[in-house]
């Protein structure tokens, strides 16, 4: 639930805290800070939405993006060489 609420907030584009989360939820701020699976998750949104907006946090994110994109080329790649080779086994028996 904490963590629905957690999305719930950051889609809206609001601060994600602990009274926050623990209003919406009914749980309360002394669990949230206490269950460390809880608090782990906030405290990672927190972190993430505050470096967001930071030169060196749309730099880290440019750099991820940018990993992803050449894993998703490379991928591309292979595949375009497999459909090559298979068509190439095809057409050559009937040649």
């Amino acid at each position: 639930m904490a963590i629905f609420e957690r999305d719930t907030l950051a889609a809206a584009g609001q601060p994600v805290t602990f009274a926050e989360i623990a209003a919406r939820t009914q749980i309360s701020r002394t669990t949230l800070y206490r269950r460390a699976d809880l608090r782990a998750i906030i405290d990672d949104h927190r972190a993430r939405g505050r470096d967001a907006s930071t030169l060196s946090g749309l730099t880290v994110q440019i750099d991820q993006l940018r990993r992803s994109l050449e894993a998703v080329a490379a991928s591309v790649r292979r595949h375009e060489e497999t459909l090559r080779r298979l068509e190439r086994a095809r057409r050559k028996p009937s040649q």
